[in-house]
């Protein structure tokens, strides 16, 4: 990893990881207080059939218990669309953008291999990951001690659902930079990386609503994410190993292409 090169990334993309962390620590926060306030509704209904009951769970959370909302938080739209400004928008411009913009030459004219930038894009992609799944986490943590209901949530058990969280959108910010590194233009980067998320997005939605797809979830990096049975204590180290060897393939995809790639002079 290059330090000068490291601290420019964190320089630069310091306000930004500011104002994303700050919006997924409210996201955290919100889930808890909306759930205190509402949960009884949501059973009644839920009871009552007006709702199928499929619909009110998702990703391993659901919206009448404390710990299903707040694992519902880790998999929604509006968490996954603001984790992935880092993870997908960081990630896939990290090596494509400067290759847009005629700058990354300039970086690789220095004396620092094509290997050290990639590994330095690929440490402060992780770093971004694990402090906006740590703000999330620690918004989740003060939702559910403002409605007094911190000890329900199981506060012992959130660093394990954090982990998780990290390793995913790790392994996002991994397929991103593998993408990243293979084009000389932003644009298909970007596109590949997020038709790779929205596929599998889709793939746990279908699966978790429609049972006859649910042999389509474990295509879905989104199902090695179980929020809910982290908060449990009952975390399946496995889903971990998945995200991790998914990281693993894609870092041995880029260590490879990257070097071997032939930079020509941009249009």
């Amino acid at each position: 990893m290059n330090r000068a090169y490291f601290t420019h990334v964190w320089r630069a993309n310091r306000w930004r990881l500011a104002i994303v962390a700050i919006a997924l620590a409210a996201w955290g926060a919100l889930l808890p207080i909306v759930f205190d306030a509402f949960g009884a509704q949501f059973q009644a209904l839920i009871d009552s059939g007006i709702i199928p009951s499929q619909f009110a769970r998702f990703g391993g959370g659901d919206i009448f218990s404390l710990a299903g909302s707040v694992a519902l938080g880790f998999v929604h739209p509006i968490a996954v669309g603001l984790a992935l400004v880092f993870s997908v928008g960081f990630a896939a411009a990290a090596i494509a953008g400067e290759r847009e913009r005629g700058t990354l030459e300039v970086l690789l004219a220095r004396p620092v291999s094509r290997r050290r930038v990639y590994a330095t894009a690929l440490a402060a992609s992780m770093l971004f990951a694990a402090v906006t799944m740590g703000a999330l986490t620690l918004g989740a943590l003060a939702g559910s001690a403002v409605v007094g209901r911190l000890a329900e949530l199981g506060p012992a058990n959130l660093p394990v659902v954090w982990l998780n969280a990290t390793l995913l959108f790790c392994a996002f910010g991994a397929i991103s930079l593998g993408a990243s590194v293979s084009f000389d233009r932003l644009t298909p980067a970007i596109g590949t990386s997020l038709a790779i998320v929205l596929v599998s997005y889709f793939l746990d939605v279908i699966a978790e609503l429609w049972p006859a797809a649910a042999f389509l979830q474990p295509y879905s990096l989104f199902h090695y994410l179980d929020a809910r049975a982290g908060l449990s204590g009952f975390a399946n180290p496995g889903d971990m190993v998945v995200l991790i060897g998914v990281t693993g393939v894609a870092i041995a995809y880029a260590l490879v292409v990257f070097p071997q790639r032939d930079l020509a002079a941009p249009a």
